[in-house]
């Protein structure tokens, strides 16, 4: 996912979607997968020299990859999409001090419920011994850079920072994450459910277990038999609702959550819920995954 938190970061994306051609490449691989070079020339009815600087531009701005393959006809330039998700957040602009940021790294819970398969590994090395939940409470889980558990929760608390008489606005939370299958499996959803300062907010589905490419910042020794990396996702609740990745899941709205400066907030992030469906969660933090993030909390205010 790409996260422009200031509209004047997105001049790059910008000049590469402001092509009716760029913009139908993108459409086109979206909804057929993967496709080479002279596919995309064949469906556009453009020749691949015309087709070119149009691939350039969306390689320069990182919204595909471009990959060799060896085919029946030879090798093939490969075409994918390196983001699921682009999100421009005009609220972020201009907010100045109106806004704090707090980053929590993914061992520092306060609460856990976890199941096997499950566990959790700073990046020199697995914390005591894979699907044993006791360490789950071993002093070394602060140094975590990512964990994993087939069913339960994790609850993590941050310190709110807003001083009396200032009224939130918008608080956003941001995570690597995926669902957790034993062994590898990319068709494995699991319905992961948030839940701030008590009231659940909704859930979202993610669609598996990514496991068949190493994920770009994990350790050289990390086990390629185990989850690789997750997706960014962007929970954030504001005067309107509740959305994930701007798309909402629930009614319940940042007044409600009852935020002030004499409360703390309250995350809890599960696989249980009654009736949805239980395939676990993995959160990557710094140092695993994609993103070297652990889970970003912006509270804004007026």
């Amino acid at each position: 996912m790409i996260h422009l938190r200031d509209i004047r970061e997105g001049t790059i994306f910008f000049k590469a979607l402001g092509s009716e051609i760029r913009m139908e490449i993108l459409a086109l691989i979206s909804e057929q997968g993967n496709l080479n070079i002279n596919e995309l020339a064949e469906l556009l009815k453009l020749t691949k020299g015309a087709l070119t600087s149009h691939i350039r531009m969306l390689l320069e701005a990182g919204l595909i990859e471009v990959n060799t393959a060896t085919g029946k006809r030879g090798t093939q330039k490969i075409c994918s999409l390196s983001h699921d998700t682009l999100i421009l957040d005009f609220m972020h602009n201009g907010a100045g001090d109106r806004s704090y940021e707090i980053e929590l790294d993914v061992g520092l819970y306060f609460d856990y419920s976890v199941a096997p398969t499950c566990g959790l590994a700073t990046a020199d090395h697995i914390i005591g011994n894979l699907d044993d939940p006791r360490f789950f409470t071993h002093p070394d889980r602060a140094n975590a850079g990512i964990l994993w558990t087939a069913m339960g929760f994790l609850e993590y608390r941050s310190p709110n920072l807003l001083k009396p008489g200032q009224k939130p606005e918008v608080l956003s939370i941001s995570m690597e994450i995926g669902s957790e299958a034993p062994g590898i499996n990319e068709d494995w959803p699991s319905d992961i459910s948030f839940t701030l300062n008590g009231k659940r907010l909704g859930s979202w589905t993610s669609p598996g277990d990514f496991g068949r490419t190493r994920g770009l910042l994990n350790p050289a020794w990390w086990y390629n038999e185990l989850n690789q990396y997750g997706q960014l996702k962007v929970l954030s609740i504001n005067g309107r609702g509740s959305f994930i990745d701007g798309i909402q899941i629930s009614p319940v709205t940042i007044e409600q959550l009852e935020l002030s400066s004499q409360n703390e907030i309250i995350l809890r992030i599960s696989t249980s819920e009654e009736g949805e469906v239980c395939g676990g969660f993995t959160l990557f933090g710094k140092g695993f995954g994609n993103y070297n993030q652990g889970i970003r909390i912006q509270m804004k205010w007026s």
